[in-house]
């Protein structure tokens, strides 16, 4: 089983579907959308999971955010300067420029990351939102 076919974590992750059919969408807009953006249905259209464990339940998602966001910028901003030949200032206002682009993106793959930590794939339970 290869590490981004259906049936991985990165798979749910990097395609923003729900951790435990890997078919219903997180988010009820494409990743660059910025209409919606941050909107997420309350529960998978496909198997019922809710999104929603717990109040506050995403709290733990600023703390990845804050992890993906941070190597990013330092990546960015030391590859610029020592691979790029940029000068600091430079470096930055374009790293603040890729950051305002892809804010709404680490935004939601902060969220998929934190839902697939808490909730595991069951290709059994696909389908059970019609079943009564």
């Amino acid at each position: 089983m290869s590490i981004f076919k259906k049936g991985s974590k990165a798979f749910s992750i990097l395609h923003f579907k729900c951790p435990r059919c890997h078919e219903g969408d997180l988010f009820e807009t494409s990743s660059f959308s910025f209409q919606k953006s941050f909107e997420m249905p309350e529960k998978c259209p496909v198997c019922g999971q809710k999104y929603f464990l717990g109040p506050g339940f995403y709290y733990g998602a600023m703390f990845i955010s804050y992890i993906i966001t941070a190597f990013f910028s330092l990546f960015l901003v030391g590859g610029l300067i020592l691979i790029g030949g940029l000068g600091v200032n430079v470096s930055f206002v374009i790293l603040l420029a890729v950051l305002a682009i892809l804010f709404v993106w680490f935004f939601r793959l902060a969220r998929a990351v934190w839902i697939n930590i808490n909730v595991s794939y069951d290709p059994k339970r696909r389908g059970e939102i019609g079943k009564s």
